[in-house]
């Protein structure tokens, strides 16, 4: 998905789907440190990935 459309949907979801997703992205960060200490290369990307994706909830919830 690219960087404007997942912004776009981060926008148009509710106050509560929105703590729902900050919710569901720590819990896969916690999960994705774990695999990375396990010594899962592709970790790397996802935990880059989730954690922009977790930053962009938390902007667009601060900005309402």
């Amino acid at each position: 998905m690219k960087r404007r459309e997942e912004i776009d949907k981060y926008r148009e979801l509710g106050a509560d789907e929105l703590r729902a997703e900050a919710a569901r992205l720590r819990e896969s960060l916690f999960r994705l440190k774990f695999k990375l200490a396990l010594g899962e290369v592709d970790a790397v990307k996802r935990i880059r990935q989730e954690k922009k994706a977790l930053a962009r909830i938390e902007t667009i919830s601060k900005q309402r």
